[in-house]
């Protein structure tokens, strides 16, 4: 499973809808994510340099990137970025490769 961390900003037609009509955005979130094949881990409200915070877990990415740009395409949230996100013993393993494949590099300027 590939886990997901998306952030983003709302735009002024977000929030224009949002206190036109408040509603718990949760179930539309859950909805799209659920209808790209994943599913909604967690999703906040923040403050800082974003507006929210989604944490999604898929099969591929490709999906859930495709779900987030078709909420992008409404034109109600912008800045989004997704990083894909480990835990600690799936960093592990990356960790173990990384030090199996150190001897096979060579650092430039050196022979």
């Amino acid at each position: 499973m590939v886990r997901l961390v998306t952030r983003g900003c709302f735009t002024q037609a977000y929030a224009k809808g949002l206190v036109g009509a408040p509603e718990d955005r949760e179930p539309a979130v859950r909805k799209l994510v659920e209808g790209a094949g994943g599913k909604l881990l967690n999703f906040y409200f923040t403050t800082g340099d974003t507006d929210f915070t989604l944490i999604s877990e898929a099969n591929e990415a490709e999906s859930m990137i495709a779900a987030l740009l078709a909420a992008v395409a409404s034109g109600t949230i912008s800045n989004v970025t997704t990083s894909r996100a480990w835990t600690g013993a799936e960093f592990k393993a990356i960790a173990e490769k990384a030090a199996k494949a150190a001897g096979d590099y060579r650092a430039p300027g050196k022979t």
